[in-house]
């Protein structure tokens, strides 16, 4: 190892001037390198001194193969960064091998001791001859941040000149404690990541396999019945909550779209679990019969597309409103038919808890990356980041579950098919050609600064 005082100019200097020795001896050079910018200004002042290289970093990566082919012939100077030329041998010549093998010259000492093993395990590999060296000033990042100061004052003590050779171990030692010291850093930094992102994978969990029973079937009339008990007894607890039966009766209106009929002393005096239990069993009829209304209403124009042109059609798409929002459900013709629409229900189910859930996800994506930036501001007040994440994160989370439970049930108990007459049926292919020429008309009259949009014609149920 040469030492060094002061920063760059006396090192690289040391460092041209080893390469340029070595070359001279014959031997293939590795010259590593901790950065593109260091590697460069390497490459400049080998330009000087008109010693013909390589430069072998993210800029010349498409010829990697080639500049490695090379690198083992004798005279023959590679300069590289720590992640060019993993993973490959460089392949000595026997005249390379005569002059010593391949010589590693490293322009300083990278955080990592995994890292200068690899550059050093370039050369001397299976037998083959080879040496490294590497260089290192004061003013290296890694020796400026975790050296201790008594490193220098040592080496001013001992009279040492600028460019001498160290070998001492306590320099050597120092130097491994000062890597690892950024190595247990860089651990912990990981660790702690890790804890922030294990919060959000417990949430993960829970949304994913509510999903996952919405896209294969499984538990999804389960979840729909939890989640519409859920929702009776949040509405019930805040109705209590506010001792109000005008507003009480006003939520079940707007959130499951029927009147719940309750008189204001059975309101008063009723257990909240009673009061519950009455509202999910009504909301639950409500739900079957509205269910059963919306298939029979489009049950006809089903059969009539089955009938005429079922041979060519496989799957019909229907919209479903709430009256504010509209869901494009898929459901397949034919099971629709044999099923007297029920095919078409357990379709719409699916289609309005998947695209709920995925709105609602996005949305608490983002809350939660908020509240990650947000909470590292507690450091300033003393208290751990981390926990008051986990605290906020857990209530977030709660309240994202209960509007997805409140938006999905509110959609699906109020869910209709706007359906008004049987020729309003399109195929689907047709539908989807006619809304792109709609789209380049509009574009276009935009274009020419015309205000008038054209307005096509009303699309209730489309085949595909």
């Amino acid at each position: 190892m040469i030492w060094c005082s002061k920063p760059c100019a006396k090192k690289f200097n040391a460092v041209v001037e080893e390469i340029v020795k070595l070359t001279q001896a014959g031997r293939p050079v590795l010259v590593g390198t901790t950065s593109v910018e260091i590697s460069e200004l390497v490459s400049r002042m080998l330009q000087m001194k008109k010693i013909k290289h390589q430069v072998l970093n993210a800029k010349q990566h498409q010829r990697e193969a080639e500049i490695v082919a090379e690198a083992g012939k004798p005279g023959t100077v590679t300069i590289a960064t720590n992640m060019a030329g993993r993973g490959t041998d460089i392949k000595l010549t026997p005249e390379s091998k005569a002059a010593g093998g391949l010589a590693i010259v490293g322009t300083e000492r990278h955080e990592s001791r995994r890292v200068d093993r690899q550059l050093r395990g370039r050369s001397g590999r299976q037998g083959d001859p080879g040496s490294s060296q590497f260089y290192v000033s004061l003013e290296d990042n890694l020796m400026r941040l975790f050296m201790p100061e008594r490193i220098a004052r040592i080496m001013d003590r001992l009279g040492l000149k600028e460019g001498e050779v160290i070998s001492h171990s306590m320099v050597t030692n120092s130097i491994e404690r000062a890597q690892k010291k950024v190595e247990e850093n860089n651990f912990g930094i990981r660790k702690r990541l890790l804890e922030y992102d294990n919060v959000m994978n417990s949430q993960r969990e829970v949304i994913y396999k509510r999903r996952r029973n919405a896209l294969h079937g499984e538990r999804l009339q389960l979840d729909i019945l939890t989640m519409l008990f859920d929702t009776c007894d949040d509405i019930v607890t805040t109705g209590k909550a506010a001792e109000s039966l005008e507003n009480f009766k006003l939520n079940i209106l707007s959130l499951l779209g029927f009147d719940f009929k309750i008189s204001e002393d059975d309101f008063a005096k009723l257990a909240s679990e009673i009061i519950s239990e009455r509202l999910y069993e009504e909301a639950l009829a409500h739900y079957h019969q509205k269910n059963k209304a919306a298939a029979e209403k489009s049950f006809p124009i089903v059969t009539d597309i089955f009938k005429t042109r079922g041979g060519t059609i496989e799957d019909i798409l229907v919209p479903f409103t709430d009256g504010v929002k509209q869901i494009g459900v898929s459901a397949n013709l034919k099971k629709c038919v044999e099923s007297k629409n029920a095919e078409l229900i357990k379709s719409m189910e699916k289609m309005i808890t998947l695209a709920i859930i995925d709105q609602q996800w996005k949305e608490h994506l983002r809350d939660m990356d908020d509240l990650k930036q947000s909470v590292q501001n507690a450091v300033y007040e003393q208290k751990d980041p981390l926990l008051i994440y986990k605290f906020e994160g857990f209530e977030a989370f709660k309240r994202f579950i209960a509007k997805v439970n409140e938006e999905t049930i509110s959609f699906l108990m109020k869910a209709d098919i706007p359906i008004r007459e049987a020729d309003q049926v399109q195929e689907a292919r047709q539908a989807k050609r006619q809304r792109l020429s709609e789209q380049k008309e509009e574009s276009r009259s935009l274009l020419q600064g015309g205000g008038a949009q054209p307005q096509g014609p009303q699309r209730q149920v489309e085949e595909k």
